[in-house]
């Protein structure tokens, strides 16, 4: 199986690893494997199975609630670090503050079933408690890359998969209704970034995986994720100066062979998008959406209209009668939701990050955060998530936590000769 491929790695990824800490490094591989997998699970469920659904949203929910378990039982006993010391990140008050005020929102939601959306909210909660809980019980260097190999090692099937089904009528990559070309194109786009991630802190290995799941992506065809990368990737090209010349010059020559090989295939599709292409798809539709999600936001302005409150309720748009998820736009989807509340926690949420990410020192681990970001505040120009953020609050937790550990080792390393070291050291390992 490919996890287990890259369990090893993950394991002499930091160091030694004993065989009483396999575990803390395996169960967080695994984690991140499902975090991206389960965007499969439902086509699975229904394409190869022909369940409901239904049945298949209620997997990712059972497994994810298991791994909640699984990881909670491991976190008994001696913690690496508190979770009081965890609570004490910046970046996940503003975290646990977002997920309260989603809980509170059901008081007021107009979601179609309240018990549904409300387990959805459940497993969001479920997600970050599970990232606290690894980091509780392990190093956070250690478990955090662990649960990013795993991330991108699920993508990497995900893309095979893909590569491997019928392309859509449209030409995209996907299905459109259980794993649509925005869900690969993203999911491809964000394994790239964490790849990235990984090699700025001297783990090189997965220049080709990158370049896999980067081919996969152009192949995806989803637009408004091509773009954010390409200008994400752009900023990082110019900022990271410790990429050589040559290799500069090596992704500039596959990026331009990659573009040439799917011209024809990129003319093929305008000439679709231009005749034939759905309300989901088409300008005119996105701005129907957020016609309709805007006057809503606006007559319930202060808190919104709660948690998942737009599935369903939202008239279906076009003669396709497309039915919006959200609200194709991220600032526009938490007003609506949260009102002027959810606009000041989604600042609140990746200003923090943001402001952290600033404290490290220049260097290639500070331009990969960046990246990032730049590539989420795009993409959220034009896409949403229903339940949670484009940056997932889990991955927010994961990032903060691993800034954390940077920061304390600017603090250790710049500490005077002399001046109480041991005590540095050892808040360095009693903290994130």
């Amino acid at each position: 199986m490919i996890a287990d491929r890259f369990i090893p790695q993950i394991a002499l990824a930091d160091g030694h690893v004993s065989t009483n800490e396999r575990p803390l490094v395996t169960t967080p591989a695994l984690v991140g494997f499902f975090f991206s997998f389960r965007a499969a699970i439902v086509l699975i469920a229904v394409r190869w199975f022909l369940m409901e659904p239904q049945t298949g949203a209620a997997a990712v929910l059972a497994i994810d609630f298991a791994l909640l378990l699984i990881v909670a039982f491991q976190a008994i006993g001696k913690a690496e670090q508190s979770l009081r010391r965890i609570a004490l990140i910046p970046s996940f008050r503003w975290v646990a503050a977002y997920l309260a005020f989603a809980g509170c929102s059901f008081a007021w939601s107009g979601a179609v079933s309240l018990p549904a959306s409300f387990l959805y909210w459940c497993g969001v909660v479920a997600d970050v408690a599970i990232v606290v809980l690894i980091l509780r019980a392990g190093r956070a260097e250690v478990v955090a890359h662990s649960v990013i190999k795993g991330f991108i090692a699920s993508t990497c099937v995900l893309a095979t998969i893909a590569w491997l089904m019928p392309a859509q009528a449209d030409l995209r990559l996907g299905d459109a209704e259980y794993l649509n070309t925005n869900q690969i194109g993203n999911l491809c786009a964000f394994a790239v970034l964490l790849a990235q991630y990984l090699m700025s802190r001297g783990d090189r290995k997965w220049g080709l995986t990158a370049g896999f799941l980067t081919v996969t992506l152009v192949r995806s065809l989803s637009k408004t994720t091509l773009v954010a990368f390409l200008l994400s990737e752009g900023l990082l090209f110019i900022r990271d100066k410790t990429m050589s010349r040559r290799t500069k010059l090596l992704i500039m020559g596959a990026a331009l062979a990659v573009g040439l090989t799917f011209w024809g295939l990129y003319e093929s599709y305008y000439d679709v998008y231009t005749t034939a292409g759905n309300q989901a798809e088409t300008f005119t539709g996105r701005t129907a959406i957020w016609a309709y999600a805007l006057t809503a936001a606006i007559a319930k302005p202060w808190f919104g209209n709660g948690f998942d409150a737009l599935w369903k309720v939202m008239p279906p748009f076009g003669v396709d009668q497309f039915e919006a998820r959200h609200a194709e736009s991220e600032l526009l989807q938490q007003f609506f939701a949260y009102g002027v509340t959810g606009v000041v926690l989604l600042i609140g949420v990746y200003g923090s990050l943001f402001r952290r990410i600033r404290k490290l020192a220049p260097g290639s681990m500070r331009t990969a955060l960046v990246t990032i970001l730049v590539f989420v505040m795009i993409r959220g120009l034009a896409e949403a998530e229903p339940f949670d953020l484009l940056l997932p609050l889990w991955t927010i937790t994961l990032l903060s936590a691993l800034i954390e550990v940077e920061l304390r080792s600017m603090e250790v390393a710049s500490a005077p000769v002399g001046q109480n070291m041991s005590h540095l050291l050892s808040r360095r390992n009693a903290t994130i």
